[in-house]
């Protein structure tokens, strides 16, 4: 999963293709994910096609810093930064209050936006060349099995993914921990790598 697994100019040729519009396909701490610009509503209208994910479900986002969260999120709510500070880069998803003007179809009209910062090179570098943040839901058909390798990805999606970086087998297992706020207490809305045990420590 290092970054020298993918070339230079496979890393141009995808923020290439990021920014007409197109998807990218890349390996994360979990499985394969899939990128668009998720500014971009007809590149997000093509996620959801290619997926066939329901249109009620929101989109995770992918962030290299917390000075990216301003194009997405309309503040950072206590205890967030502590946690961002203890478990990021890394598998814990957080869910935001989703600053207006965002595409529709990226908060699925709740509100909200989950986001993350990704701890896999090859993640991490793609959403460092893009220049803003990346869309970071998995590379499947909406409820089949994740992929852990590039050939999987491949089998499924084919076509319809413009570039497929190839990071290597991905750890697989489970996916990131994802907390939202009720209040300003975190709720575990999916355990995941993070062990909730140890964001409840971090939060208290």
């Amino acid at each position: 999963m290092s970054r020298s697994t993918v070339t230079e100019a496979a890393f141009n040729r995808a923020v290439s293709v990021l920014c007409a519009g197109g998807l990218v396909a890349f390996p994360t701490e979990s499985w394969y994910g899939l990128a668009a610009d998720p500014l971009n509503a007809g590149a997000l209208d093509r996620l959801y096609a290619v997926k066939k994910r329901p249109a009620d479900k929101p989109i995770l986002v992918l962030v290299e810093s917390v000075e990216q969260l301003g194009l997405l999120a309309e503040h950072i709510p206590e205890p967030y930064p502590i946690l961002m500070e203890r478990f990021w880069p890394g598998p814990l998803t957080l869910v935001f209050p989703a600053t207006s003007g965002l595409p529709g179809q990226l908060t699925a009209g709740t509100g909200t936006i989950a986001i993350r910062c990704p701890s896999n090179p090859v993640a991490i570098e793609l959403v460092r060349r893009f220049g803003r943040p990346i869309t970071g839901t998995s590379a499947n058909i909406s409820a089949a099995p994740p992929h852990q390798t590039a050939r999987g990805v491949a089998g499924s999606l084919g076509q319809d993914v413009d570039v497929i970086l190839d990071g290597g087998t991905t750890p697989g297992r489970k996916g990131s921990t994802i907390i939202a706020l009720r209040g300003k207490t975190p709720v575990c809305i999916r355990e995941g790598r993070t062990p909730l045990s140890e964001v409840q420590a971090a939060a208290e």
